[in-house]
């Protein structure tokens, strides 16, 4: 019986010689934005892995660890999914503009976009708005692609213009613009969401909904089938205005509180950026986490505990925005690679 053989590791040298060039370009891209961020006044800070709470977010895996004290106890830590945490303590600490290249970690994540371990590249400004972060994201596109000496940003055959500023679109516009669903229309005036008017919108819009479905089911399928495969072709886009039931750590937009400030940058097709105009009221914090945690709890039978310093800090927190972005999916777009490991210096060895 012949033995399948295996592929060779990613260390082997003719591998490592086909991944290098990505690589050195990913350095490249790495020092500009860390010169341009510094530059427009931001500091660069080292957020802790090690975090009491990964995070709150009901479809976010992690992986967890334990601390032993002196006395013998131990307590679970985690590796954070994200330094927002940890970051948004340094903005209540004083800080006013500060950005980070982070390691981050989610379980349950691999995929030609995914690892479990990658890089976010996250920066926060107190005191101003989310719509200057949306410029931050134009000219982190142009910058990363002159790093990375591209003319256009690539993916599957798709492609985008780097240097033009991106288009702007409301989740509510996408909506109805590629799926033909009045989204506002399933959302009380508080924001409550309305699963029955949803599920009957998008199965006439010929999308198949299961009874257990929830509203936040649909709303994520409608999503990925019809309004991602749209977004960035041709240049970046900035979807804007997602429903607050659906931006867990944005504030609500004060015009009207079905939507909340939180917008998503794509091109050709990738999200690449989530950023939120930042909820600083801890009590709402506290209720929309649990209410995650217990969403949790049904499907995943599991549930991460909160950051009670976190939502101390929260309630002495200035008014600020903050932005994430995965910096090797930036990295692929811009060199052209088409797997995650081509831009991990190490990725981690499939079992």
């Amino acid at each position: 019986m012949q033995t399948r053989a295996q592929p060779s590791p990613w260390w082997h040298p003719a591998n490592h010689a086909d991944r290098r060039p990505f690589l050195l370009a990913r350095n490249r891209i790495v020092a500009s934005l860390r010169g341009w961020f510094e530059s427009e006044g931001f500091i660069e800070v080292e957020p802790a892995i090690l975090q009491v709470s990964p995070g709150n977010e009901t479809h976010l895996h992690a992986f967890a660890t334990e601390l032993s004290g002196p006395d013998g106890a131990r307590r679970p830590v985690y590796l954070h999914t994200s330094p927002e945490f940890a970051c948004k303590k340094l903005v209540a600490a004083g800080e006013r503009r500060i950005f980070t290249f982070a390691p981050a970690f989610r379980n349950r994540e691999r995929g030609a976009l995914h690892h479990p371990a990658f890089t976010m590249l996250e920066w926060y400004r107190a005191e101003e708005s989310y719509e200057t972060l949306m410029q931050d994201c134009a000219h982190i596109l142009s910058i990363a692609a002159t790093a990375g000496g591209a003319s256009e940003l690539h993916w599957r055959g798709r492609a985008a213009d780097p240097f033009k500023a991106p288009t702007r679109m409301t989740v509510a516009e996408a909506f109805a613009c590629f799926a033909g669903i009045d989204l506002l229309a399933t959302l009380a005036d508080d924001g409550r969401p309305n699963r029955h008017a949803l599920a009957a919108s998008a199965a006439a819009a010929g999308i198949r909904v299961s009874e257990d479905h929830t509203w936040a089911d649909i709303f994520s399928l409608v999503l990925v089938e019809r309004i991602e495969p749209r977004l960035g072709d041709g240049t970046a886009t900035i979807l804007t205005e997602y429903p607050a039931c659906a931006a867990a750590l944005a504030r609500r937009k004060p015009s009207d509180a079905r939507v909340a400030e939180r917008f998503e940058l794509y091109a050709c097709g990738v999200e690449l950026c989530n950023a939120f105009g930042e909820l600083t009221d801890a009590q709402e914090q506290r209720r929309r986490f649990e209410a995650e945690m217990d969403e949790k709890q049904r499907i995943y039978g599991e549930r991460y505990p909160v950051d009670e310093d976190f939502l101390s800090a929260l309630a002495q927190m200035p008014p600020a925005s903050g932005a994430a972005l995965g910096l090797e999916r930036l990295v692929m777009l811009c060199t052209g690679a088409t797997d995650i490991e081509q831009v991990v210096w190490t990725p981690l060895v499939q079992p």
